[in-house]
């Protein structure tokens, strides 16, 4: 059974947002306007938190932490160092092996999807639902159209294989998908 947040899950909660902040820090977003990386963690975390009422500590962190080790020289051992292996595990289940293809990588979030924890399937779901979003409201300037929608399938195609989905959570991945551009 998830725990609740509580005051006891603050401080670790602080210390997730400020070692991603930390090591986001150089990074920005492909969105035309290169928004601070950052703001995508933070994105899901509303999403899960604020607007799907998900308050289980360690998937908010891992929230926070979710792109930590496939985007930056974080490993899984500084993740279980700093913030134990219930942490780090829902981290790396949501992490791209980068030594591989990105056609690879993203036929593999496809595959695995169904295998994801139920925790690990919250984080999955709520990139997804964050990345619709940006792409609807802020596309990278480079992708033309059909790159636009075929991305909006891919992430559907991925979604779909996630198990045990809270329906609120399904719900507000399938208004983000409802905005897939036509």
């Amino acid at each position: 059974m998830a725990r609740a947040f509580d005051a006891a899950a603050l401080p670790q909660f602080v210390r997730a947002l400020e070692f991603a902040s930390r090591k986001h820090s150089m990074q920005r977003r492909k969105d035309a306007d290169a928004s601070p990386y950052i703001n995508h963690p933070i994105s899901l975390v509303s999403i899960l938190a604020v607007e799907a009422g998900i308050h289980d500590p360690d998937v908010l962190c891992a929230a926070l932490l979710h792109d930590t080790v496939e985007d930056t020289d974080t490993t899984g051992v500084e993740l279980i160092e700093h913030f134990g292996s219930a942490i780090a595990e829902i981290v790396l289940e949501v992490t791209d092996d980068k030594s591989l293809e990105k056609q690879q990588r993203k036929r593999l979030q496809i595959e695995h999807a169904h295998s994801l924890s139920p925790a690990a399937g919250l984080v999955k779901l709520a990139d997804k639902t964050a990345n619709l979003r940006d792409m609807a409201d802020s596309p990278p300037r480079n992708w033309d159209l059909q790159r636009r929608r075929d991305y909006f399938d891919w992430a559907k195609e991925v979604v779909d294989g996630v198990q045990d989905v809270p329906p609120t959570l399904r719900a507000l991945f399938d208004a983000a998908y409802s905005r897939r551009p036509s």
